[in-house]
């Protein structure tokens, strides 16, 4: 199936300011019954996700800047001049280098506003992108013995994976996905077998052994906290649910299943309390499209997330992912809103390798809370009730394993990170674009999903 999403351009992302952001000047204009005027700073700031509820979060006092190559230091030390800004980071991954640019992006504070200092450096030719920080939530709204629970792993309005797994054992232990979100708890007693580490390191012993630029990073890597340690407790239940639903350990007689009954699973944590911004989520995508070029057989990132603006800065990180062959699966969001307007990210992006996923019910509606977009929007998956791993405290300071039921734009995205690795691990040789082709293909035509996805169905994975 060819990429039949609509083109996102540039002109796309700098359209006049939407109604989110009129009403939200109108709220500070001085006169309540005058028509306010949008000024240039303003214009910078395109229409966002979180319109129906109020103006897309970011960062106060940050903003990504990608200079161009060629800026001599006087012109970057004029142009921070201009914007009031000092330089506090400089995002230089190993996937930047590895696609010959070493230039990275620039995390500046700036004491003007966001805009304004975004208007100061945007029409400059030395400026190839300036940009909000922005803020990420997630997308959630809160002989296995609870399989039978499993309605997403069943046949009728599910996924079909258990006709897939009578066919086959959901052997997948040769494929890596990556968890983008939340930490998750690799010791609940339904993950711990499947969560893997990363194989190029050493644990414990304080050295960069891949040279990735993370020590220790066995687990994966906790950008939120800048550490090792990609679970910090309870208040990482949304990303151990995303987890389970992709790989909850199968046939053990505990529990839930996954997608996939044996997996390898890592995890980029950049969602924190108050969620994540863009500088830590290009730094999430751009970690797997490293592993994944040193030859760790990565299929896909799980992103159950979104919010904020268009951002150039991401969108290039999910685009070297693409170079590198790894499917970026998302969240379409749990707005209720037309993602073809150019309002949902990273669901909306036009990357090959993005899959994004509306959420179902367990009778075949969309889901109440779902967002929908028939060029923007590729495929319904289950989403609403849906049960799997959390942790749980346990007296004062322990945490043990549990099991929850969430729905979100959230629980469908997993669902289908998975079968993008069933597929992969039953077709060893597909390529990223054969495994996306594949899920688009075999989506089951869905009434409610009509007019709404691209596909126009749900996913089935019965013939994988």
């Amino acid at each position: 199936m060819t990429n039949s999403r609509r083109p996102f351009t540039a002109a796309t992302a700098n359209r006049t300011l939407g109604a989110v952001m009129l009403a939200f000047l109108a709220a500070c204009a001085a006169d309540p019954t005058a028509t306010p005027e949008v000024p240039e700073a303003a214009q910078v700031m395109p229409q966002v996700a979180a319109a129906v509820n109020g103006p897309a979060q970011y960062v106060q006092g940050e903003l990504l800047v990608k200079f161009r190559g060629a800026a001599t230091s006087l012109s970057r030390g004029a142009l921070l001049k201009a914007a009031r800004a000092e330089l506090a980071e400089r995002i230089l991954t190993p996937a930047m280098r590895d696609r010959g640019d070493f230039e990275g992006v620039s995390v500046l504070r700036t004491t003007m506003s966001v805009p304004e200092a975004i208007a100061a450096l945007r029409s400059n030719p030395d400026v190839e992108y300036a940009e909000p920080n922005w803020i990420y939530k997630h997308e959630a709204t809160a002989n296995d013995p609870r399989l039978g629970e499993l309605w997403g792993m069943q046949d009728g309005w599910g996924s079909g994976a258990v006709t897939s797994w009578a066919a086959n054992t959901p052997n997948c232990s040769s494929v890596y996905v990556g968890i983008i979100d939340e930490g998750y708890y690799y010791n609940h007693v339904d993950l711990a077998a499947n969560a893997s580490v990363n194989p190029g390191e050493i644990a414990g012993n304080n050295k960069d052994d891949d040279g990735n630029g993370y020590i220790d990073d066995v687990r994966g890597w906790d950008f939120d906290g800048n550490n090792a340690e990609v679970f910090d407790g309870v208040n990482d239940d949304h990303g151990t649910h995303v987890a389970g639903t992709i790989g909850a350990v199968g046939n053990n007689g505990v529990g839930v299943v996954g997608m996939c009954w044996s997996i390898k699973l890592l995890n980029a944590k950049f969602l924190g309390i108050g969620g994540g911004t863009t500088a830590n989520a290009i730094k999430s995508v751009d970690y797997f499209t490293g592993l994944k070029n040193k030859g760790v057989n990565i299929v896909a990132t799980s992103n159950s997330w979104g919010g904020g603006g268009f951002s150039q800065g991401l969108r290039d990180a999910i685009e070297r992912a693409n170079v590198a062959g790894v499917l970026f699966v998302a969240a379409a969001g749990n707005s209720t809103v037309n993602c073809d307007g150019g309002t949902c990210f990273p669901a909306g992006y036009d990357n090959d390798n993005l899959i994004s996923v509306a959420s179902i019910t367990s009778t075949g509606d969309i889901s109440s809370f779902s967002n929908y977009g028939l060029t923007t929007i590729d495929i319904g998956a289950p989403g609403s009730g849906i049960i799997s791993t959390v942790p749980v405290a346990s007296g004062r300071r322990n945490v043990t394993s549990g099991y929850a039921s969430y729905s979100g734009t959230s629980m469908a995205t997993p669902h289908v990170s998975g079968a993008a690795a069933l597929y992969k691990a039953r077709n060893p040789s597909a390529t990223a674009a054969q495994i996306k082709a594949a899920i688009l293909n075999a989506a089951t035509p869905t009434a409610s999903l009509a007019g709404k996805v691209l596909t126009g169905g749900r996913l089935n994975v019965s013939t994988f």
